[in-house]
């Protein structure tokens, strides 16, 4: 009978750590010469860490280094390098808790305390089979942790473990915890005071124990994992962006990662953070060379600059409902979720490669996400695409637009038609307009209404403000193209939604993308051209251009 191949047969599949290339061996690493103020602090943490019993001399066949990581306050602290033992260790899955999830829990919040453990990993004790493969390597020998040491790559989910466990009767109540961070947050200063009992008997109970002076009471704002929370929001903590500030032009591909990856955790706070981003994270692509122009140069700037007058983002009230501006083109999507006029958060992303080839208004379908916050709330969707309003009465809908039509039936919402010229919000990632001058700003509601007495064309939508401007030569194209035949059966597939490259705007123009429809006239052709060439504002930019 001929044997099987070992890929046929399942049983054996299910067991490949029972078959390994070789068999497994402990690490064993030598260790690095150290100058003579390092020997000194290695001694210093050797005595100190033997005293506690947070460590014990050892005999074990593995053996690791130590090196030295800078602290707040200046000093160096002694860490081991654990990346080969992290490399071969089965990795423990239980999760982390989002931040922004974290931080969603605090709206209606005014009073905050936080409380951050005494070198909360030593607090935790090692399984005894597990104690020999933290051993390190010094001149003065060799040594192994009792207690759970920094480094190792399962502790931060492991102390998360225990940490839930311990709070798991108050959290999403009055407690968020990260790692050994932990913030009580309460609605009045009575309430407050019984939750801040309630944590400590927590600690007490358990054997926790706390560091006092790094520990924060009776805030009415607190610093918290970057970021400030108050009553009025959350915001960028502005000591936690130096790093930004401070980080030099980067020389290789991986600075450029990991300046997107700081950047990136407060991309929240950054209106249309991919489209700024973008000439940066295209040199993470394979094969791309490495080329500093710029174009990229100015992207590094701009989102320095982004970060530093990053908004308040107020958090979202569940029992409210959401607002949603969505814009989509082909340079991205981008979207803004608000509540009573005040925006939550920012959302952007760059096009994956089959998307570049969607029309427009599946785009703007794209745009739309926050399920967590608008799955079984109200909810009103602001879209600039005009057709996407008739998307459920549509006769002809496409596989892609039935499948996202199927998942938006479960939510409670409303389709608007926003026009670009009010969109201005999320329209930071769209189209240029040819005729349109858009400022957002905030401004007091008296004087609001005193500059739409005036009719100048300021029209006002709750915090964002435009002047639209409409010239002499807008009005003659959108009159002639009335009697254009064939821009009225253009007209006529937008309102059926059988023209997804086409849309007509609030007064009636109808544009093809971002440019709009000229009609078949002549006295208008002329126009055209003759602003152009003969304008005191531009030059004539080519027979291309002109054509394009």
């Amino acid at each position: 009978m001929e044997a099987k191949p070992t890929e046929g047969i399942r049983v054996v599949c299910e067991y490949p750590d029972v078959f390994p290339e070789e068999l497994p061996a402990p690490i064993a690493k030598r260790q690095y010469r150290v100058a003579p103020k390092e020997q000194e602090l290695i001694k210093e943490n050797i005595d100190e860490l033997l005293g506690k019993g947070f460590i014990r001399p050892s005999s074990s066949p593995w053996a690791f280094t130590v090196l030295f990581v800078d602290k707040k306050d200046g000093s160096r602290r002694m860490c081991v390098d654990y990346r080969a033992l992290n490399d071969v260790t089965i990795k423990n899955k239980y999760p982390l808790p989002r931040i922004d999830d974290l931080f969603d829990q605090l709206q209606g919040a005014c009073v905050f305390s936080k409380i951050d453990l005494r070198s909360g990993y030593h607090q935790m004790k090692i399984r005894p089979s597990d104690i020999p493969k933290t051993a390190f390597i010094t001149i003065f020998g060799l040594y192994e942790y009792t207690v759970m040491s920094f480094g190792l790559t399962n502790a931060p989910a492991y102390f998360m473990n225990l940490m839930n466990k311990v709070f798991m009767e108050y959290l999403d109540k009055f407690v968020v915890v990260f790692i050994d961070d932990i913030l009580i947050y309460s609605k009045t200063e009575e309430e407050h005071e019984e939750h801040l009992r309630l944590v400590l008997q927590k600690l007490r109970d358990h054997k926790l124990y706390a560091k006092l002076s790094k520990c924060e009471f009776w805030l009415d704002q607190v610093p918290f994992l970057g970021h400030i929370v108050s009553k009025g929001g959350i915001m960028v903590d502005p000591s936690k962006i130096s790093s930004v500030m401070d980080w030099k032009v980067p020389e290789v591909v991986k600075e450029v990662r990991g300046f997107l990856g700081l950047a990136g955790y407060y991309r929240r706070f950054i209106e249309s953070f991919s489209r700024i981003a973008k000439p940066m994270t295209s040199l993470l692509e394979k094969g791309v060379p490495f080329i500093w122009t710029k174009e990229r140069q100015a992207a590094f700037d701009e989102l320095k600059k982004r970060l530093t007058t990053a908004p308040v983002l107020t958090l979202p009230d569940l029992t409210k409902s959401f607002t949603v501006y969505c814009d989509a083109s082909k340079e991205g999507l981008g979207c803004v979720l608000m509540q009573e006029g005040k925006v939550i958060a920012y959302a952007s992303r760059q096009l994956r490669k089959h998307e570049v080839n969607y029309p427009t208004h599946d785009l703007e379908l794209a745009a739309v996400i926050w399920r967590h916050y608008l799955f079984g709330n109200r909810c009103e969707i602001y879209t600039d695409h005009k057709s996407l309003k008739y998307i459920f009465t549509q006769n002809e809908l496409n596989m892609r637009q039935r499948r996202w039509l199927e998942l938006i039936k479960d939510y409670d919402l409303e389709i608007h038609y926003h026009p670009g010229k009010a969109n201005v919000v999320a329209d930071a990632l769209s189209r240029k307009s040819y005729v349109n001058m858009a400022v957002a700003f905030q401004m007091p509601f008296e004087l609001c209404a005193e500059f739409e007495s005036l009719n100048l064309g300021f029209v006002h939508h709750t915090t964002v403000a435009t002047f639209e401007v409409e010239p002499t030569l807008e009005q003659e194209i959108r009159n002639h193209q009335k009697t254009d035949e064939k821009i009225q059966e253009i007209r006529e597939q937008i309102k059926l939604g059988k023209a997804p490259h086409f849309c007509e705007d609030e007064q009636g123009t109808v544009w093809y993308k971002n440019r709009i429809c000229v009609p078949d006239v002549d006295s208008i052709k002329k126009l055209i051209l003759s602003e152009a060439h003969d304008t005191a504002y531009s030059i004539h930019p080519g027979k291309y251009k002109d054509v394009s």
